[in-house]
């Protein structure tokens, strides 16, 4: 068999205000052709498929059309639930899903609910070995704790409950046939790498779980984390398929194939994603961006700007935008000489002897350049038409 485990699809998202469902659809366009040449068995998607708990009627349309073509296409799908997702909407006809090859694991009664796939040639024999693939949705430590019989409602203590769950079921199925396991689960592991993209999990004593608590297990399918990364060689994250922060622009974005045979896990091979747009994260003077060829392959790229200049640069927007349109953050963060800490906006009202300067002041620590003469001169006349307004009542 093979399996390929993807995750964090994030359906509906944004880029920095930039709507992404084209680029969705490019994915899922590359993702259909590769299981059809590859012949891939199971698709895995191991949580936060949509990006929020309330996706749009296109953005639904989307996830039930890259289903259709998957299961058209030859694969089974797997999928379970994220911190972003609703589980019980993402779940909702799971039982009538599973009967076109769509399996959810959404649900706490659910974890040691397996999807089985017969292995090796004799697939008829009730002896012949079998892949059982479990899912383990998010879980939020507060709301399951009770349910999973933990007394602390921890992230540990919750995923501990959960993956015993699982292994009590692997040794019972064990005691008939040989029995190979692959497990999916939306949580933050020990050793992983973050991404700005990612929602928090330490908020209400929630944080990483350790890698031993997945012992034992041919595969765990891990989501949550952006980041393509093998913490063990059977602990992996895929990583989403596209990048949703700045931060991911040194991702390669892919997904996992794990090869399953009568054996068990065989190879583990990497499968990479076109991206649909780069991202440039960029620093340095306003004039050295755009005048220096080395930033030229930056000109059809999503933008990320950080200006070094040590007083703020008028229209630096404006003037990066002609030669990068696409620039979506801009920052500045002076330095070299006249680039030291300027006082306080409480220090510089102590300091102010007029209204004018207490004006120009403002407008200074705002933006971080002084008023020009000509700007000035308007506060001025602004100051003075409210002055003679305030006399004339």
């Amino acid at each position: 068999m093979r399996l390929l485990h993807t995750s964090d699809w994030h359906l509906g998202r944004s880029f920095h205000g930039i709507g992404m469902l084209d680029a969705q659809r490019a994915f899922i366009d590359q993702l259909v052709t590769f299981v059809r040449e590859e012949k891939v068995d199971a698709v895995l998607i191991a949580g936060d498929v949509y990006d929020r708990a309330l996706p749009g009627v296109d953005v639904v349309g989307l996830l039930d059309d890259a289903l259709v073509r998957l299961t058209g296409a030859g694969a089974q799908v797997v999928l379970t639930s994220g911190n972003h997702d609703s589980a019980i909407r993402l779940g909702f006809a799971s039982r009538l899903l599973e009967r076109g090859g769509v399996h959810l694991r959404t649900r706490l009664n659910e974890l040691d609910q397996p999807v089985l796939f017969p292995l090796g040639d004799d697939a008829e024999n009730e002896a012949a070995p079998v892949l059982a693939i479990y899912g383990i949705p998010w879980l939020e430590p507060r709301l399951v704790a009770e349910q999973l019989g933990v007394e602390t409602a921890s992230h540990f203590e919750v995923t501990r409950a959960a993956t015993e769950r699982i292994r009590e079921d692997v040794r019972h199925r064990s005691e008939t046939r040989t029995v190979h396991s692959v497990v999916l689960a939306h949580t933050f592991a020990s050793g992983g790498i973050s991404s700005d993209s990612e929602r928090d999990l330490s908020i209400g004593g929630v944080g990483a779980v350790p890698l031993d608590l997945f012992d034992g297990f041919g595969y765990t399918a891990l989501g949550h984390l952006h980041g393509r990364q093998e913490l063990s060689p059977a602990v992996r994250y895929s990583g989403s398929p596209l990048a949703y922060s700045f931060s991911e622009a040194k991702h390669t974005k892919g997904s996992w194939l794990v090869e399953v045979g009568a054996e068990g896990i065989g190879g583990v091979r990497e499968v990479h994603w076109d991206a649909p747009r780069t991202l440039a994260v960029l620093r340095g003077k306003l004039d050295d961006l755009l005048e220096a060829e080395d930033f030229a392959w930056a000109e059809a790229a999503y933008c990320q700007i950080t200006l070094t200049d040590a007083a703020r640069p008028a229209q630096a927007m404006d003037r990066l935008r002609a030669r990068f349109p696409d620039t979506l953050v801009l920052g500045f963060d002076p330095d070299g000489p006249g680039a030291a800490p300027k006082a306080s906006y409480s220090s510089r009202l102590a300091e102010a002897d007029d209204d004018l300067s207490v004006c120009c002041g403002f407008l200074d620590h705002v933006r971080g350049r002084p008023a020009s003469d000509a700007e000035a001169a308007v506060l001025a006349e602004a100051l003075e038409a409210v002055r003679l307004e305030g006399v004339s009542l």
